[in-house]
């Protein structure tokens, strides 16, 4: 496929974006620093979401979705971001907990599991960090083992997004510690199962309105159709396209963090006197809200170019998920900080919106592969694409070939 696409709104996604804006304004807006300071959930602007039918933009019409697709997505995330980035990141979640379900789950795993989704009777989680397995998703210590009965868990994760709100935890685990390239399986777990629990709740910088939590797996008994596709070795896998199509949703979470930001540093510019006039008709004030603006607009755009991409079809959208991760998450902690100093010492002051704002940007940077994993990912798949094209007889001359050894480009990817 062309690196070239399209990126079309259908009237469906419009009107998605338009009730989360409805929702956002209604119930998010004005109740965002209340939960933040309560460490509290916000349900009723989540029922609202439920209702309207919002958790099943992302699923498959045949399991009781609208299929509108990951595009949709982006842009209910990115008005639930503007107005409270916690929440975006509560109701994005849902998406990566069912993601893997859609994309490596068996038919009948996906007909179990994906209505209630759907409907919005299930909440989601995604299980794979763990202590010391985070950018290396691959060192994983949570075991599952084949008994007669199926398969145990044991272990724990830890940052687990929504686990103690969740009913569908997607957890990732050791079954084949001898391989290497099929040593992670994925399991579908349920709250209610023996053997799970929620260790602690972490004491967060940000997005402290979304519970995150340790949680644990003491010998949980599963029986052999919650093995995510019905077979083992799978899971790598499985998580990787789930990142894929998961990102595009966090660079959206970005998108709307900064473009609220932006917002407040306008308003506030305009309102704010210094010697005798408002800050706004000040050159320096003018040249960062410009260059925030920019910044947003541009990080919008590869947002929705990625989601588009994804909802395409494409073989591979890792390089511009990565791209779309790295670049909007980038974008959120700058515009945020500037925000904060167009603030001043309000900016400082947790009286003022403002401060929450640049306390949740930063964990977009961290969280579903840091900005610096993402680089890489962008920076091999880049070194990749060129190898597999004989462009390089062009651009070292002839008579220079020899000096540089063998025209073509590797890299470990």
């Amino acid at each position: 496929m062309s690196d070239l696409h399209d990126i079309t709104f259908s009237d469906a996604q419009l009107a998605w974006k338009a009730k989360a804006k409805e929702i956002a304004i209604e119930h998010l807006l004005p109740n965002a620093l209340k939960h933040d300071r309560e460490e509290s959930f916000n349900e009723v602007a989540f029922a609202a979401a439920c209702d309207a039918g919002m958790l099943g933009v992302w699923i498959p019409k045949e399991y009781g979705g609208s299929d509108d697709g990951i595009l949709a997505l982006a842009l209910m995330v990115e008005e639930f971001s503007k107005a409270d980035p916690a929440f975006g990141v509560a109701f994005a979640v849902n998406a990566l907990g069912s993601i893997p379900i859609i994309v490596g789950g068996t038919d009948e795993q996906k007909a179990k599991y994906l209505p209630s989704v759907a409907k919005g009777e299930a909440s989601c989680a995604f299980a794979l960090s763990e202590k010391f397995a985070g950018s290396d998703a691959g060192g994983l210590s949570v075991m599952g083992t084949k008994n007669d009965d199926g398969w145990v868990l044991q272990g724990e994760k830890k940052w687990t997004t929504n686990g103690s709100r969740a009913n569908i935890i997607t957890c990732f685990a050791v079954t084949d510690p001898e391989s290497r390239s099929r040593r992670i399986s994925a399991f579908i777990v349920e709250s209610t199962d023996p053997g799970f629990s929620i260790k602690k709740l972490e004491n967060k910088m940000g997005i402290r309105a979304v519970p995150v939590a340790e949680t644990i797996f003491d010998n949980v008994q599963l029986s052999d159709d919650r093995l995510l596709g019905g077979k083992p070795g799978l899971g790598f896998k499985h998580s990787m396209m789930t990142l894929d199509l998961a990102r595009p949703g966090v660079a959206a979470q970005a998108v709307g963090t900064a473009a609220g930001a932006l917002e407040l540093a306008v308003t506030y510019a305009g309102r704010r006197k210094q010697f005798g006039q408002p800050i706004a008709g000040f050159q320096m004030i003018q040249a960062m809200l410009a260059d925030m603006a920019q910044q947003t607009e541009a990080a919008r755009w590869l947002t929705y170019a990625c989601a588009a991409k994804a909802d395409a079809g494409a073989k591979n959208v890792t390089k511009i998920a990565a791209m779309a991760k790295c670049f909007a998450t980038d974008v959120a902690v700058k515009v945020a900080t500037d925000a904060v100093q167009v603030f001043g010492g309000y900016g400082f002051m947790e009286d003022y919106p403002i401060a929450k704002y640049y306390r949740d940007a930063k964990i977009l940077q961290l969280y579903e592969g840091t900005n610096q994993i993402q680089r890489i990912v962008i920076a091999r798949n880049l070194i990749k694409e060129a190898s597999q094209h004989d462009h390089y007889n062009s651009v070292i001359p002839n008579e220079y070939q020899d000096s540089f050894g063998a025209p073509e480009v590797t890299a470990n990817v």
